[in-house]
Order: structure tokens, then sequence, then C-alpha cells
């Protein structure tokens, strides 16, 4: 037969919260290990040996982990019955990676007893039912980051001031987090901080966790925001009727009225609380709904949905940022612009960097696309060369004595006003100048003397 090893809990507390079974186990077992001293409950077993040593010698704590596991294999090996029992913090299925090791190892039985663990004791001193709040309970050293919602978590592994940091920074500084500092003993304290606050508990020790109730995060909005789309399509007429077709020009509208707003936020000092910061949250709204549609429309044509679309999407840009996902190095943001074109080139089997343009953009953001991609293969030109030519093609122009009529508009005109055009977009191209852009700011001036001329008349 295998060597048993036998692991017990000493509860969240002192000793007044371990199991009957736990205690004459611990008492009358032959071989005992308790996996740390530094825990209440273990003043009640003072002849125990602990793995304490283990702490001051590990170089991580997978290390020591390990050398635990190891250590408790041999024993049970050696064991007069081929029983060890090992006594752990809180419960033996909660947080414990020692046991999860012990578990996934064949050469030993591992026989896990009951316990109270911090959870239960953490939702007793807050009235909680865990299961009807939905608590999550997380691992506080899992990774760095942002926590997601929905809420209530309980955050373990917080014995630090650097660990309370560390959570402090992955979440919204206003968020409320409730400190459960030695719940169950005489010197309980519970107190409620902000997040930007957990570093002022300077109490914290292995004792320590947290329960965050509120935490609304993007999954969980999303989630219902699919939920109210769903919810229009069953039961609103005009939102039944409609079609990816029908959808088009909506897109596009609130795809400009987007642009415009933040057109309009970006001219504000200071966007923060004001009225244009509004405005684009408003538009964003708007134009993320009409993504949420489509994907909701794909889903009951069982083509697509949002959770897909979000994973191809994180997918394809994992793929195109291997120097953020892989080992490639990149000198600045120009190497990582010409990387990108060849990676999209080469994913989508494209023969040119000009594949997949789609023409039907406005002629000033169509020509300084390619410009772009013009300098992909050695065709940059030159600001100063541009100028020239622009200034040239100016003089070159040649002008009715009389004005055109507004129906006599064309593009059927002397090569010399595409020389002008050209010109400029390429000199404006080498600046870094968004000529789309600054023709727009230029139209909304232009707009405004309209009106005050109107006003006046």
């Amino acid at each position: 037969m295998k060597p048993v090893l036998r692991v017990v809990g000493l509860g969240p507390g002192d000793a007044e919260l371990i199991t009957r079974r736990t205690f004459d186990l611990l008492r009358e077992a032959p071989v005992v290990r308790l996996r740390t001293r530094v825990h209440p409950a273990a003043a009640a077993f003072p002849d125990v040996a602990s793995y304490d040593e283990f702490y001051e010698r590990a170089d991580s704590f997978d290390a020591l982990y390990e050398a635990i596991v190891s250590d408790l294999i041999e024993l049970a090996r050696s064991a007069p019955d081929g029983e060890v029992v090992y006594a752990v913090p809180g419960s033996p299925v909660v947080a414990e990676r020692t046991v999860e090791l012990l578990m996934a190892c064949s050469d030993v039985t591992t026989v896990l007893e009951p316990a109270v663990s911090v959870i239960d004791v953490a939702c007793a001193a807050l009235g909680r039912d865990p299961m009807a709040s939905g608590l999550r309970v997380v691992d506080a050293l899992a990774n760095v980051e942002a926590l997601r919602g929905p809420g209530p978590l309980l955050v373990l592994q917080t014995y630090s001031l650097e660990i309370l940091a560390s959570v402090a920074d992955r979440l919204p500084k206003s968020t409320v987090v409730t400190v459960l500092h030695h719940v169950g003993l005489s010197d309980e304290v519970i107190v409620e901080l902000s997040a930007d606050e957990l570093v002022s508990f300077g109490d914290v020790d292995h004792l320590t966790s947290l329960w965050i109730d509120g935490l609304r995060t993007a999954g969980e909005a999303m989630d219902d925001l699919v939920a109210f789309m769903r919810r229009l399509r069953a039961e609103c007429p005009w939102d039944q009727e409609q079609t990816h077709a029908s959808l088009t020009r909506h897109l596009l509208e609130e795809a400009y009225e987007t642009l415009d707003a933040l057109e309009a936020f970006v001219r504000v000092e200071d966007g923060h609380g004001s009225a244009e910061a509004t405005h684009v949250e408003e538009e964003l709204g708007d134009l993320l709904f009409q993504i949420v549609f489509h994907a909701e429309l794909g889903d009951e044509e069982e083509i697509f949905n949002l959770a897909t679309i979000a994973d191809a999407v994180r997918n394809k840009l994992n793929g195109r940022h291997p120097h953020v996902f892989g080992d490639v190095r990149v000198n600045g943001s120009d190497d990582v612009a010409a990387r990108w074109e060849i990676l999209k080139r080469d994913e989508k089997g494209r023969e040119s960097v000009t594949d997949g343009i789609v023409w039907q953009l406005p002629a000033l953001i169509l020509y300084t696309k390619l410009l772009r991609k013009a300098a992909l293969v050695d065709l940059r030109g030159d600001g100063e060369r541009s100028r020239t030519r622009a200034i040239d093609a100016v003089h070159s122009l040649s002008l009715a004595h009389v004005g055109a009529e507004d129906a006599q508009s064309s593009s059927d005109v002397e090569s010399t006003w595409g020389d002008a055009i050209v010109a400029l977009v390429e000199m404006a191209q080498w600046a870094g100048v968004d000529l789309e852009g600054v023709l727009r700011e230029r139209a909304r001036q232009l707009r405004d003397e309209i009106r005050i001329v109107e006003a006046t008349s």
C-alpha cells in the first residue's frame, strides 16, 4: 500500500476553531508536521515540529513548497504505520499550494480532512452567504492584472504592505475594500478603506484578507449589454426588423458622430469632467452598441458572437505584437509600424502592401495611407522637395477670370491641380500633419463665420 499523508487544517484563528477530529489526530498521530508555527492555533501543539526553518533556506515559494512536499513524502515512507499527519493554516482545500502538489503526487495517498476556512469566518463576520452573493475567492499573488468583477471578491494571501499596494494598483482608486484582520480573534479588526488607502493599514499580517463587495468591470457590463440587446430583439418591433445590411448606415453615422465628439474633446485643455468628455462617452457607447447589434445578429445566425469577435481580435493583435508577447526587439514606433504591415501582409497571404486598402476612403485619407505604404517599399519622399513642387504647381495653376458656377464642379482638370494637391499631401505626411483633421477644423471655423454673418444680417 502507498503511504498516507493525512492533511488537516488549523482553521483561520485560534485552537477553538479546530475540529475535534483534527485535534485528536494532532495529539495522537506518531508523525505530525506543521507547515508553520506562525499561526494562533499552533500554540496548542508546542511539541509538534514545523517547516519554519525551510522558509529561511528557500530561494522562492515554489522551491519552499516543493521541499516541504518532498520531506513529507520521505516521512510517510518511513513512518511506523505508513501515515503522516500534516497540518496547514486554515483549510487544506483553500489556497494551499503544498496540498495541490501532494494531490498531484502518485507516490502517496493524500487524504484531506474537513476544516474551518477563512471563507467561513469572513462570511460569518460580514453576515454574507457565499452562494447567494456569488462570492469568488482570489489569490493576491496569482498575477498582477487588474482584478475583474463581478463582486464580491475575497482576496487571500494579503499578508504584507507590498501585497496590499499591488492589490490597490489593480483596482479603481475609489473602490471600497473591507479589510478583515484577525477575524474571530480577540483583536479582530474589520475596517473599510478605499483602494488608494490600503497601504495605510500597517497591522497587515498573514491573518489579513480583503473583501471587495462591488467591482463592476467591463466583462459584467458587456454581458449586461448583450442581454439587453437580446431583449430588444425579442420585444422591440424595430430591432426585430434590422439586418446587417439595414444597420450599415447607422454604423457609419455613429462612427462620424464619435469622431466629431473626439475632435471636440481634444480641443478642451482640461477635458476631465467636461461636457465634451460626457459627449465622447455617449458617442462611444452608441458606436459600441452598433457592434453589439451586429454581434447579436451573427449569434442568431450561429456565425459569430461578441465573445468570438473579442477573442479573434485579441489573438490577431497578439500575433502582430511579437515585441510584447514574444522575443522580438524593436527600435521605436516606426519599427513597430513597419513590422505590422509585413506581419499583416504575410498573415493574410497578400502579394502587395496595398492589398486590402478600402478605395472608398476620403481621398486625402486614401492618398496619405498609400504614402505610408510607399515608405515600406523605400518610396519615401522628402519634405523640402514636396514643398518646392507644391509652390511650383500652385504658381502654374491657371484660373478663369470668372469663378465657376456651383454646377460646374469636375475632377477632369489639368494635371497641375493634381501636382499641387499631391505635393501638399506629401509634405504634410512628411511633417506628421493630419490634413483631413486640419481641413475638418477649418471647416468648423468657416461654419462659425457663416453663422456669425447670418446672425448679423
